[in-house]
């Protein structure tokens, strides 16, 4: 007799809203080869349920996302597969944020299609300072963020809060709270009719599919060689001995 996994993603529903709850607090909800699998299943599962008017994707514990899990890594393939699926779900996705957000777990703010935070958040891309680079989560960030500041926090790994969040795109909107700020939200997405929230979304995200399928390939190739490489190797060990990595100066 073999014990079951206690599940990575809970499921929720109220009148026509399906949440959906990252909960892997050993990790921080980092994307594990087993979260993106089951948050994978769980989309796709609500892009069938006639009963979802669209989703809510939020988290337990103080992170909402803490990148990937660099001890049990995803594919390449199976984090841009997730990222795709939230773009061409047929419901609208929003995700609310109470915690901390890093590297990997930003693309899946880039996938949704409104997107909340609490003045607790925090942001950073921060594989930089572990020797890779954010390339498959550049598929859903390019064509939403400021082009200059994502250069500076791409290139820099800082920390910044919610309201630059907003300003340079990556949020629709903060405030200190978020389940406030989000009820009309919410509100109006069970005022619309099915088929046309559908259409809707088609509308908006055509081109970002379009161009996140022409990228995806070379995305993908450049984040599994930079994840292969040297640099990653220290800055990987260096990050679970909690030392800095030997090129810091």
């Amino acid at each position: 007799m073999t014990d079951t996994p206690a599940p990575l993603v809970h499921t929720a529903h109220h009148r026509g809203i399906t949440t959906l709850t990252l909960d892997s607090p050993a990790n921080r909800n980092a994307l594990s080869a087993d979260l993106v699998r089951d948050l994978s299943e769980a989309l796709a599962h609500c892009g069938k349920d006639d009963t979802t008017r669209a989703v809510l994707l939020t988290h337990t514990g103080t992170t909402f996302c803490a990148g990937a899990d660099l001890r049990r890594p995803p594919r390449p393939d199976a984090v841009v597969g997730l990222l795709r699926g939230i773009l061409d779900l047929p419901k609208p996705v929003v995700a609310r944020v109470t915690g901390h957000v890093r590297a990997g777990g930003l693309g899946l703010l880039g996938a949704c299609d409104i997107t909340a935070a609490g003045p607790d958040a925090t942001f950073a891309f921060t594989e930089v300072r572990i020797g890779v680079a954010p390339a498959v989560i550049s598929l859903t960030l390019r064509p939403l963020t400021d082009p200059r500041a994502l250069a500076r926090h791409y290139l820099t790994g800082e920390r910044f809060g919610p309201a630059e969040a907003a300003r340079i795109g990556l949020l629709t909107a903060t405030g200190p709270d978020v389940d406030a700020v989000l009820e009309p939200v919410l509100d109006g997405l069970r005022r619309a009719a099915p088929r046309a929230l559908t259409e809707t979304k088609r509308l908006l995200t055509a081109k970002v599919l379009e161009n996140f399928d022409l990228d995806a390939g070379e995305l993908t190739r450049l984040s599994s060689r930079l994840f292969d490489s040297d640099d990653a190797r220290e800055g990987m060990t260096a990050f679970l001995e909690g030392r800095e990595p030997g090129w810091v100066l």
